[in-house]
C-alpha cells in the first residue's frame, strides 16, 4: 500500500523559465564585468577624494595668503605704529608687547620667528617703528633693522637748553630742546611727526614742578626763575636716552628730568651736598661751571678755584666768561666789555656767588670734580695755548702774567 502511494504522487512543477547552464566563456565575461564595475567605483571614489582634498588645500593656501592664520598674520600690515622694548625684556615679553599692539597675531608667532636670531637677543631698549598685523617673521626683520629705531636722544656733555651760535664761524650748536625735537621725529604712514622745540620751551617755563618731575632739591631754586624756560637748565643730564615720539612735550620733559634726577642721586649728588655744606642744586651749578670752563684733566682744580673764590673774605666774584655767554644767542671765547657789563641772573662779573641756575648739563666727570675738588689754594686760572694748557695760581700778578702768555698765543684777544 505504501509502495503504491509512492509511485502515484505528483512531482513538483518548476516555476518560471527553465534555467540554462552558463558556458565557461560566459562565466569569464561575467567575472570580468564585475571586476570592471568594482574598479570603476573605486576609481570614482578616489577621484572624488582627490578633488575634495585639493579644493581644501588650495582654499587653505588662498586663505593663508590673504588673511594669515589664527596664529600668524600675513601681508604688508595695516598701519605704522611705535612700540617700546623695555630694559630686561625677554623675547616672549617683546612678543607680548607686539601682540598687545596688534603687530602680531600671537606671541608664539613672534617667538618662533625670533628663535635663534642673535640680533633679537641683543636688541637694545628703546622705541621701534613697526606695522600692525604683520607676520612674526616680518616683525623680527623690522625690529633688527637700525632704520626702524626711533626716539634715540644723545645729549653731549656741556650742552645747554637753547641753540647757540659761534660769533666767528656762525656755526649753530643745537640745544637740548632742538635735540629732543629731532630725536622724536618719526615718519608714520608717510607723515612726519615731531615734538616741537618751541612747545618744549613753553612747557619748561609754565608746567607745574610736579608735572615735570622736578626733584625736591630743585623745586625752590626753579621758583626764583618764574616762567623762564631756563629754570630747568641742568636738570636733564647728558647721555643717551630713549624718548617716546608719541608723547606730549610735557611727558617727554617729565621722563627726562625724572630719569636724570634718579641718575644724579644714584651717583651721590645728595651726599656730596651734605658733605660740602651745600645743596645738591648748588653742586650741580658748580659742576656746570667746571664743565664749561675747563678740560677734563683740570676739572678738579677748577672746582677748587670756584670754592676758594666763593669763600674768599673779600667776596671775590667768580668772573667767568661762560656765565656771560650763557644768556647770549651768539657766543665767543673772549667776551666784550659790554657783554660783561650786562646784568643777568648768570653774569658772575656783575653778581657775587653762583649763577641762579646751571649754565649747561654737566657730565659725570664734572660732577665728580664738583663733589670732590682737588686740594689747593688757587684763586685764578687761564688757558694759555691752543692745546688746552691751563695755569693756576693764587697770586694776582702771576695771573696777569699768565694772561699775557695766553694773548701772545692767540687764545685771548684781550685781558680777562
Amino acid at each position: 500500500m505504501a509502495d503504491d502511494w509512492s509511485t502515484e504522487r505528483s512531482r513538483p512543477e518548476a516555476v518560471g523559465r527553465p534555467r540554462r547552464s552558463m558556458s565557461r566563456a560566459e562565466r569569464g565575461r561575467a567575472k570580468r564585468n564585475r571586476k570592471r564595475r568594482r574598479f570603476g567605483s573605486v576609481l570614482a571614489l578616489t577621484v572624488l577624494i582627490v578633488v575634495v582634498v585639493g579644493a581644501v588645500f588650495l582654499g587653505s593656501r588662498l586663505w593663508h595668503g590673504l588673511f594669515g592664520t589664527e596664529s600668524d598674520y600675513a601681508g604688508e600690515g595695516l598701519k605704522d605704529v611705535v612700540i617700546e622694548v623695555r630694559g630686561g625684556d625677554s623675547t616672549t615679553a617683546i612678543g607680548q608687547t607686539l601682540k598687545d599692539q596688534d603687530v602680531v597675531a600671537t606671541t608664539t608667532a613672534f617667538v618662533g620667528a625670533a628663535s635663534g636670531n642673535a640680533a633679537i637677543s641683543a636688541i637694545q631698549p628703546g622705541f621701534y617703528k613697526v606695522r600692525t598685523q604683520i607676520s612674526g617673521a616680518d616683525a623680527v626683520e623690522r625690529l633688527v633693522d637700525p632704520e626702524n629705531r626711533v626716539g634715540r636722544l644723545v645729549i653731549p656733555e656741556g650742552r645747554q637748553l637753547d641753540d647757540i651760535a659761534d660769533v666767528k664761524t656762525n656755526a649753530v650748536t643745537d640745544g637740548i630742546f632742538t635735540l629732543i625735537s629731532k630725536a622724536t621725529c618719526v615718519d608714520l604712514d608717510g607723515a612726519q611727526q615731531c615734538v616741537d622745540a618751541d612747545q618744549l620751551k613753553e612747557v619748561a617755563g609754565t608746567a607745574d614742578a610736579a608735572a615735570l618731575a622736578i626733584p625736591q632739591w630743585a623745586v625752590n631754586p626753579i621758583k626764583v626763575m618764574g616762567t623762564d624756560h631756563r629754570r630747568i637748565e641742568g636738570l636733564i643730564a647728558p647721555g643717551t636716552w630713549n624718548v617716546d615720539p608719541s608723547s606730549s612735550p610735557q611727558d617727554v620733559l617729565k621722563s627726562l628730568i625724572g630719569a636724570s634726577a634718579a641718575q644724579y642721586e644714584a651717583n651721590g649728588l645728595l651726599q656730596a651736598g651734605q658733605a660740602g655744606n651745600m645743596s645738591p642744586y648748588q653742586i650741580l651749578v658748580v659742576a656746570s661751571l667746571v664743565q664749561r670752563e675747563s678740560k677734563p684733566q683740570d676739572f678738579a682744580k677748577v672746582a677748587r678755584v670756584i670754592y676758594n673764590r666763593l669763600v674768599a673774605p673779600d667776596h671775590r666774584r667768580l668772573e667767568f666768561d661762560s656765565t656771560v655767554n650763557y644768556s647770549l644767542d651768539r657766543q665767543e671765547v673772549a667776551t666784550t666789555d659790554a657783554d660783561r657789563g650786562r646784568d643777568t641772573p648768570w653774569n658772575t662779573y656783575v653778581r657775587e656767588g653762583l649763577p641762579v641756575t646751571p649754565i649747561c648739563s654737566p657730565g659725570q666727570p664734572a660732577l665728580v670734580a664738583a663733589e670732590t675738588p682737588e686740594p689747593g689754594d688757587w684763586l685764578y686760572f687761564v688757558t694759555v695755548d691752543l692745546q688746552g694748557t691751563t695755569l693756576f695760581t693764587r697770586d694776582y700778578q702771576q695771573h696777569l702774567a699768565n694772561i699775557d702768555v695766553a694773548m701772545r698765543n692767540g687764545v685771548l684777544d684781550s685781558a680777562r
